[in-house]
C-alpha cells in the first residue's frame, strides 16, 4: 500500500467540548487572520520537507510589511529563547512531519542514548496491536511502521551500511519522500487508532462543514487517514497519547492579547500516557494553517552536516 492510495479529507473544526479543552480559548482555525505572503512561502514547490535550522529573525522579515501583532508575537518569542524556527514544507503534513522529526531530535539529544532508543522502541512495539484492534490489517501497515521503526534503531545499530543516525543523517532521511512519507502515514494510521480506541475523543467528533457529531469510523475514514489535510486538536490529542511524547505548542496566531497575558499562547500536551517525565518536549509553532519546529538554538551546530 502507497501513501497516494489512502483516502483525501478536510481541515477539522474542534469540537465544542473535548478532552482537549485547554484548547478552547483559542480561535478556531478557520477565523484566523493569516498573513497570505509567508503562507505561500510554506507551499512552494522546491522548499524541502524539512529545512535545517534558520534564525526567528528570518520568519520576522517575512511579515515585516504585515501584521504588526504576528512581529510583537515573535519577538517575544525570541526575547524567551526561542531563537530559532526549522521550516516544514507547507503541504498539509507539516504537522506530523514536524512533530516526528522533533520525536527524533529529541531521542538523538537526549542525555542517555541508550535508554531513550529503548524507551521509544518500547513505545513504537506497541502501536501494532492497538492499529490490529482499530481494524487495521498488518498488510496495510507494517512497510510504514518497519520505516519507522528501523529510523529510532537506527541511532544505536548501524544499517546496512555501517552507518548509525546522526543529525545529518535524519534531516537527509526526512528529505527523501519515501521515508518521510511512510512515517507520516504510519502517524495518521496510529492517530486514526486512538481516536477509534478512546471514546473521550471518539465521542466528540463533529463534520468539519456542518459542526454536527460524526460517527467515529466515518470520521477516522474521511478527516485523518489522508496525506496532504491539516491535523486539528483530536488528532494532535491523539497521536500525542498513541506516541507516548510530550508535546508544546506555541500559537503565532496574528491575535492581541490583554495587558496581562502573554502576547503567545502555549499549549502544553503534558498528559500523554506514558510520556518520560525528564524528557524535552517536542515544540512546534503553530501559524495559521501551518506547523513548523521551534528551538532555542538559531542555526544546526557546525558539525551537524559532517
Amino acid at each position: 500500500m502507497q501513501a497516494m492510495d489512502l483516502p483525501e479529507l478536510e481541515d477539522l473544526q474542534p469540537p465544542e467540548y473535548t478532552i482537549m479543552d485547554e484548547f478552547q480559548s483559542l480561535t478556531p482555525l478557520r477565523d484566523y487572520e493569516m498573513d497570505a505572503q509567508a503562507l505561500f512561502a510554506e507551499s512552494i514547490p522546491d522548499r524541502p520537507l524539512v529545512g535545517p535550522l534558520v534564525p526567528m529573525t528570518s520568519l520576522r522579515e517575512e511579515y515585516e510589511n504585515g501584521s504588526q501583532v504576528f512581529l510583537k508575537q515573535i519577538d517575544w518569542l525570541i526575547s524567551r529563547g526561542y531563537t530559532g524556527v526549522r521550516r516544514t514544507k507547507g503541504d498539509g503534513d507539516c504537522f506530523y512531519r514536524s512533530l516526528a522529526f522533533g520525536y527524533f531530535e529529541r531521542i538523538l539529544h537526549a542525555p542517555d542514548a541508550e535508554l531513550a532508543v529503548m524507551s521509544a522502541i518500547s513505545s513504537i512495539e506497541s502501536t501494532p496491536p492497538l492499529l490490529e484492534a482499530a481494524g487495521f490489517q498488518p498488510l496495510v501497515f507494517e512497510d510504514f511502521y518497519e520505516t519507522f521503526l528501523s529510523l529510532v534503531k537506527r541511532i544505536l545499530t548501524p544499517d546496512e551500511n555501517g552507518k548509525v543516525l546522526t543529525p545529518a543523517a535524519l534531516l537527509e532521511a526526512f528529505n527523501d519522500p519515501e521515508i518521510s512519507n511512510s512515517i507520516v502515514v504510519y502517524l495518521r494510521l496510529l492517530t486514526s487508532a486512538q481516536i477509534r480506541a478512546d471514546p473521550e475523543i471518539s465521542d466528540f467528533l463533529l463534520h468539519p462543514e456542518t459542526a454536527e457529531f460524526v460517527e467515529t469510523r466515518e470520521f477516522c475514514e474521511n478527516f485523518v487517514e489522508a496525506m496532504g489535510k491539516e491535523a486539528d486538536h483530536p488528532q494532535m490529542q491523539a497521536l500525542t497519547q498513541a506516541l507516548r511524547v510530550h508535546v508544546v505548542i506555541a500559537y503565532l496566531d496574528g491575535h492581541s492579547r490583554g495587558k496581562e497575558e502573554d502576547p503567545v499562547n502555549f499549549v502544553d500536551l503534558h498528559k500523554a500516557v506514558g510520556t518520560v517525565p525528564e524528557a524535552e518536549p517536542v515544540t512546534l509553532l503553530y501559524r495559521p494553517g501551518h506547523y513548523d519546529l521551534l528551538d532555542t538554538r538559531s542555526e544546526d551546530p557546525m558539525d551537524y552536516y559532517m
